[in-house]
């Protein structure tokens, strides 16, 4: 807007007005050149796209009496130079992404009316010199995050009609100076840290209409001179820690609004609330009043929402409470007798109907069949009786209905297939009949499908499996009949499965293993027979519970289960079991409960840390499950079957192995290496030295060299020790150097001879590449010894306690080496076991004549 301006003879016009409200306008505010525009007094850019910093040359409008960027993208601070604007009289930056502190000199603009800078990211306390603002009408500077005390300088703008300070992180007490503010008709400091009791000099602001304090930590009574503001239409003090509800509240004779929810009221509910005529919305849930709610309460024909939830109110409801109709009408968790109101769906306007959890008696509301509007049914716990498929009708709008532990009756009604926007339907606990209706599969959106404990028969409809966003399914306790759909693969998002309890029969269909999500499965006390298939092993996000108790399962366990690293509780008791239990169970770490009584199961536990700290009673009424704890029979070693034997070895080796347990393994290997059968022959003399048996290396190896070139096994030559004997590093005569492993001596003779026969025999069996090769042994009275190919970059042992030679040795290499020895010795082995446990875990393998340990510390 341009306007004339008298300068001599001339009257040029300037512009003196900005006015661009949602004019689309983008870039920085700073592009404009504010210092060519001295005589604006009027700028409006609200709604806007304006970035940016506030531009400093904006100071130079000396003239400027309306500033209002509202809703745009400002950044940076509030400048200091602001307060240079003296004729300012409204500044308006709300809804910005300002930052920094208020800027104290707008204690300058004295002839501000409104101030607001609402809805930014102002930080640090409320400057005290905005308290010489005495012509402020409107202060704004909430939802923030401004912290400190609120200043009791505020109690100087006695002309404020609006006081927000909401949303901010304001504490201390409330300034008893703010109830000089007489002209106040808002006052909101909700949603600070504000504690201590109201001050009784804010019932002095006789003008409120609005009183918001919620979402603090103020405590006390609720002082009785509240009933002074009779001009008082919203009083909304939830979320405190108020302790009693005064009777003068029935003097707030225009209150539209009592919220006093998430207090510590220990009162009864007063009476004269029920003269407040114009109340639309009373919110008292999660108090501990009690009493009944008051007679006079049904004279509140305006009500629209009312909520008690969460009290230990009692008592019948007052006759004509809610048949008006109301939109809210929430009792939930309390002790309420007696009938429901049989209009409380008068109008159809009712969206929301929660008595759950009370002691209510007779049957549904009549009106609750006709009820279009509602979104929320909690009608659970409450005794209600009726026919389900009479009392409830076709409800467009609800998304979540709880009726479970009544006494309703009747077939579950087609009808409930035709709320499209059902989200939770929850039916348990009741008497309900019949067969379910495939029509429930129309129910897309559907989350939870609850319907445990009632007397529905008939098979589980192929078509649930339609609804593909099911979470929870439970049929359980039913008298539901016929197989398990394997068409429930298709619920791909399925977490809890619970249909345990029925009469279903046949065997798991191998879909299942597609319900990948499943974190819960119940299955038990059923007719289920056959294998387990394997498929349950991809059910890898089972965690709380796999239960397949008391059916009539048969054959082996699947070594597949081993999987389920995140199951806690395995309960596979009461079926016809047979076969061992598999050693991929140790890797089950999560497992708490392993259940496996009342089985033909035989041979030993696995060593997972659940079997080590297990229960006698899960084990209990098998066929010949061993162990060498728990009380159990101990295990005797006897050859198990040839696949049998390559199959567990296979499992064993398949499992991480820890980094040091290489050690021992490659040590005792390579003792063990290729035979010759051929009986040890010895001398009748002690001076006469014979080789019992030698495989010649180029022709020249002999016992001879071996003693010369070891001094007589002269300890200088050791190149490493194990629990049998010594190593010795031997320079034959040819220039060949081996390895000779010289065993110790030991009283019991003759055990020493098999042992060392036995091992002789068995490595003869080896040939492999991780092996190292096995020249000749000899067997003497004096010298029991084996001699081996020798390697250059010395022992495993000696390796991995060099911290830079182990570094090479990686983890990859390590198991590849283990892997490798295990293809060697496959087959010779003839029982193991293992616990894989963090700090004390370890493999075993018992062979022919000797044992590996492996160990993770």
């Amino acid at each position: 807007m341009c306007s004339a301006v008298h300068h001599g003879n001339h009257t040029p016009r300037v512009v003196t007005n900005i006015s661009l409200p949602s004019a689309d306008i983008h870039g920085q505010l700073g592009e404009l050149n504010f210092s060519s525009l001295p005589f604006l007094t009027y700028i409006n850019l609200n709604d806007n796209s304006l970035l940016g910093p506030i531009p400093a040359n904006i100071f130079s409008l000396s003239m400027l009496s309306y500033l209002d960027l509202r809703s745009n993208s400002l950044t940076g601070e509030i400048p200091s130079e602001i307060g240079i604007l003296q004729n300012l009289s409204t500044l308006m930056l709300s809804f910005n992404n300002l930052t920094g502190t208020i800027p104290k000199t707008l204690g300058n603009l004295t002839m501000l009316n409104i101030l607001e800078v609402h809805q930014n990211m102002l930080s640090g306390a409320i400057p005290k010199e905005i308290g010489s603002l005495l012509d402020l009408q409107v202060l704004s500077i909430s939802n923030n995050t401004l912290s400190g005390e609120i200043p009791a300088t505020l109690g100087n703008l006695t002309k404020l009609n609006i006081l927000y300070l909401y949303g901010n992180a304001l504490a201390g007490a409330i300034p008893l100076e703010l109830g000089k503010l007489v002209h106040l008709k808002d006052l909101e400091l909700s949603s600070n840290i504000l504690s201590g009791e109201i001050p009784a000099t804010l019932w002095n602001l006789t003008e409120l209409n609005s009183l918001y304090l919620y979402d603090n930590e103020l405590s006390g009574a609720i002082p009785s001179e509240v009933g002074k503001l009779n001009n008082l239409k919203y009083l909304v003090l939830s979320n405190n820690q108020l302790s009693a509800i005064p009777a003068s509240l029935g003097n707030l004779t225009k209150l539209i609004t009592l919220s006093l929810y998430q207090n510590e009221i220990t009162s009864s509910i007063p009476s004269e609330i029920g003269y407040l005529l114009q109340l639309q919305f009373l919110y008292l849930d999660d108090n501990q009043l009690f009493g009944s709610i008051p007679s006079t309460f049904q004279n509140l024909k305006k009500l629209q929402h009312l909520t008690m939830k969460n009290n230990k109110l009692s008592g019948n409801l007052p006759k004509d409470l809610g048949n008006h109709g109301m939109e809210r009408f929430e009792l939930s968790n309390n002790s309420f007798s007696g009938p429901l109101p049989a209009n409380v769906c008068l109008g159809n306007k009712l969206s929301v109907l929660g008595v759950a959890w009370n002691m209510f008696s007779g049957p549904v509301p009549s009106s609750l069949r006709t009820c279009t509007s509602l979104y929320l049914l909690f009608l659970a716990g409450t005794q209600l009786t009726g026919d389900i498929s009479q009392h409830f009708g076709v409800y467009p709008k609800l998304k979540f209905a709880r009726l479970m532990s009544n006494r309703l009756s009747g077939q579950l009604s087609p009808n409930w297939g035709s709320c499209p926007h059902l989200e939770y339907l929850n039916l348990a606990n009741n008497m309900i009949t019949g067969k379910i209706p495939p029509d429930l599969s129309k129910l897309s959106n559907l989350g939870s499908l609850i319907l445990h404990n009632n007397l529905i028969t008939g098979e589980i409809p192929r078509d649930l499996s339609n609804m593909t966003n099911l979470l929870n399914l439970s049929l359980a306790s039913n008298h539901l009949s016929g197989p398990i759909p394997a068409d429930f693969g298709k619920m791909s998002n399925l977490a809890y499965l619970d249909i345990s309890g029925n009469h279903l029969n046949g065997s798991i269909p191998r879909e299942i293993g597609r319900c990948t999500k499943l974190q819960f499965l119940n299955m038990n006390s059923n007719n289920l027979s056959g294998n387990l298939p394997d498929a349950i092993g991809s059910l890898t996000s089972l965690q709380t519970i796999l239960d397949l108790s008391n059916n009539e399962f048969n054959g082996s366990l699947p070594q597949q289960l081993g999987r389920l690293h995140m199951l806690e509780i395995l309960n596979l008791s009461h079926n016809q079991f047979t076969g061992s239990i598999p050693a991929s169970f140790e890797s089950m770490i999560s497992l708490t409960v392993f259940d496996v009584s009342y089985n033909t199961l035989e041979g030993p536990l696995p060593a997972g840390r659940v079997f080590q700290n297990a229960s006698l009673d899960w084990f209990l009424h098998n066929k010949g499950i061993c162990c060498d704890l728990l009380g159990l029979p101990t295990c005797h070693l006897t050859p198990l079957p040839e696949v049998h034997r390559r199959k567990q070895l296979t499992l064993v080796l398949s499992i991480v192995i820890p980094l040091s347990s290489i050690i021992l393994l490659v040590t005792i290997i390579t003792i063990m290496l290729i035979h010759n059968k051929r009986q040890l022959q010895e001398t009748t003399t002690t001076e006469e030295r014979q080789i019992f048996s030698v495989w010649n290396y180029d022709g020249k190896l002999a016992f001879e060299d071996i003693i010369r070139a070891t001094e007589n096994f002269n300890d200088n030559y050791v190149i490493g020790e194990g629990g049998y004997g010594k190593v010795y590093k031997a320079h034959l005569q040819d220039g060949q150097i081996v390895a000779v492993k010289k065993l110790h001596q030991i009283d019991e003779e003759l055990s020493d001879e098999k042992r060392f026969r036995s091992e002789i025999e068995v490595l003869t069996k080896v040939r492999h590449r991780s092996i190292v090769k096995l020249y000749g042994f000899c067997s003497h009275s004096q010298f029991k010894f084996l001699v081996c190919d020798y390697i250059e970059q010395g022992n495993l042992h000696m390796m991995l306690e060099n911290e830079e030679l182990a570094k090479e040795l990686d983890w990859q290499k390590r198991a590849s080496l283990a892997k490798d020895v295990a293809q060697a010795i496959q087959g010779l082995c003839i029982r193991f076991w293992h616990s894989k446990d963090f700090e004390t875990g370890f493999i075993k393998l018992e062979c022919a004549s000797w044992d590996i340990w492996l160990y993770s510390s």
